[in-house]
């Protein structure tokens, strides 16, 4: 594409390469945000180490979050620069940014031979990558969408929505070769880090395609008149109207993205972490359900063009706050029968005093009651238990006493290993599960119905947000609530809802939390969005 677009429509072969670069970009770029926490329980143990297993990913899920938490920061920058000098450049140097922060994080060393310095390390690269994110997907999406003729701009935006999707999908592609290439002690040892180092090959592949495009031909035109913004980030809060769109965009990220996100990581997570299933078939699952369900964003972007960009959402959240419990109930109850079968027939009742979990007791140097380290480690095993006052400490399944060994108290390791081997004399199962090919394909089920709701409240929003916005200001306007909302709501989900389990004991409960955030972004989506057929840019006021 060497020539400018600006007074012409782009041609379909144009087009095609807008969205083929953009696109590109937009996986490798989520691609280097996503593997960090496929790799999760590698990362724990190189660079957050811990004798206490639900610290150690708590610690991982933390730093996840850390990077989510500088995205408003990028959107704030990049959205400046963005609707300053261009989105074209601009997310030229987000791709590049992230690339380089990625590969830095399969440079540093480990823990053991660095100390506290390794985790520091990665916290500051999760920052750099969290900027470079802040700026991505706005650029991106509003590329495109100012290419894209307005009949079809739901339909050729969806395919950035399900590249987000396509960066999860790749991590998982990378990381099952990396598997199959190396040896299970290897690939534990150091080659986990090969997939961090392919950033850069995968960075040279993104820039060599951006680098064909031209600038927006909707921002060239604004820029020949004269008419870009002179402060982005302040006419943003100041333009008519603006306030109430700004909110509306952080209610439909907050749906969106907590449904995204206990989709795929929680999804990811849930099996592979108390429902112990096979993390090779975990990764196989997620990486088929990821594959299909990437052509729900793209045909729920088209169907916008049609219906509205506002029904597709609010579907999606009212089907959400109805299924999402029942789904992971029945994924349990089919990835894990054994364990989900015991917990009925032997209830598991904890008793004694002080009978509550800390799960950041031995990061904060305080003391854990003994009850609270038993219960954190029947959570840890994806046990479920109630909790009973008492003076004497005691834990019974289905009645009967197990025997607490003393030395269990001062090491985390024999405290696991002794709990769960009386359990598993009692009936619970904590092999790695290999489930009968029906439940499989029951979990493969379920967790496509996740990407159908995912797609439903996020396949249209790339068009919803683009069109919401005046020109001048648009990728700043449309960055700093999308990325408030995603980096806050989203990014800080695994957390959260790890903290929710680890005090609750309930594997389930996290799920609360996405449940009052779509809640409350629909309320919002239903008060603030328009209904109807899309409309094309507009710069009103109001």
């Amino acid at each position: 594409m060497s020539d400018a677009l600006h007074g012409r429509e782009p041609t379909k072969k144009e087009l095609r390469l807008v969205i083929a670069a953009s696109s590109a970009g937009t996986i490798f770029e989520w691609y280097d945000f996503f593997i960090y926490g496929t790799l999760a329980g590698l990362i724990g143990a190189a660079f957050f180490p811990s004798g206490n297993e639900t610290l150690q990913i708590l610690l991982v899920w933390a730093g996840f979050a850390v990077g989510f938490g500088f995205r408003p920061l990028g959107a704030i920058l990049f959205g400046f620069l963005g609707d300053k000098l261009g989105r074209k450049y601009t997310f030229l140097v987000t791709v590049t940014l992230m690339g380089i922060a990625t590969a830095g994080v399969g440079l540093i060393p480990s823990a053991a031979s660095i100390g506290i310095a390794a985790p520091i390390i990665v916290i500051g690269l999760r920052i750099l990558q969290g900027l470079a994110l802040g700026g991505e997907y706005g650029g991106a999406a509003i590329y495109v969408a100012e290419h894209a003729p307005p009949e079809k701009r739901g339909f050729y935006t969806g395919f950035i929505q399900a590249s987000v999707v396509g960066g999860f999908v790749l991590s998982i592609i990378v990381v099952i070769a990396c598997r199959a290439l190396f040896s299970e002690e290897a690939f534990a040892e150091w080659g986990w880090r090969v997939p961090f180092l392919l950033s850069i090959i995968l960075l040279g592949i993104s820039l060599w395609m951006r680098l064909k495009l031209s600038e927006s031909p909707v921002f060239q035109a604004m820029r020949e008149a004269g008419e870009t913004a002179g402060n982005p980030f302040v006419e943003s809060f100041t333009y008519p109207g603006n306030k109430k769109r700004i909110l509306v965009a952080f209610g439909v990220t907050g749906v969106l993205t907590t449904i995204w996100y206990t989709a795929f990581f929680s999804g990811l997570s849930f099996l592979r972490g108390p429902m112990r299933l096979d993390e090779s078939l975990v990764e196989w699952l997620l990486l088929i359900a990821g594959l299909i369900a990437m052509s729900f964003y793209v045909i729920v972007g088209r169907w916008s063009d049609r219906v509205g960009r506002k029904k597709p959402i609010v579907i999606g959240a009212l089907a959400s706050l109805a299924l999402l419990f029942p789904i992971f109930w029945s994924m349990g109850s089919l990835a894990n029968p054994g364990l989900a079968q015991a917990a009925q027939e032997t209830p598991i009742v904890v008793s004694g005093r002080q009978c509550d979990t800390d799960p950041f007791a031995e990061l904060f140097d305080r003391e854990q009651s003994d009850c609270g380290k038993v219960l954190e480690t029947l959570t840890a095993s994806g046990v479920a238990y109630s909790v009973t006052q008492s003076e004497d400490l005691a834990v019974t399944a289905g009645g009967t006493a197990i025997p607490l060994e003393a030395g269990w108290f001062d090491d985390a390791g024999a405290r696991r290993d002794g709990l769960q081997a009386a359990l598993t004399e009692r009936g619970f199962d904590f092999d790695r599960q290999n489930p009968p090919l029906a439940n499989i394909l029951g979990i493969l089920g379920l967790l496509l119905v996740l990407g159908v709701l995912s797609a439903l409240t996020y396949g249209s929003v790339a068009a919803l947000l683009t069109e919401m916005f005046p020109t001048k200001i648009r990728y700043s306007s449309m960055s700093i609530p999308y990325h408030f909302g995603a980096g806050y709501l989203g990014g800080f989900l695994p957390l959260i809802a790890g903290i929710i389990v680890a005090r609750t004991g309930d594997v389930y409960a996290g799920l609360w939390y996405t449940i009052v955030v779509v809640a409350a972004g629909l309320g919002i989506v239903l008060w603030g969005v328009d209904g109807g057929p899309p409309k094309d840019f507009e710069d009103t006021h109001g």
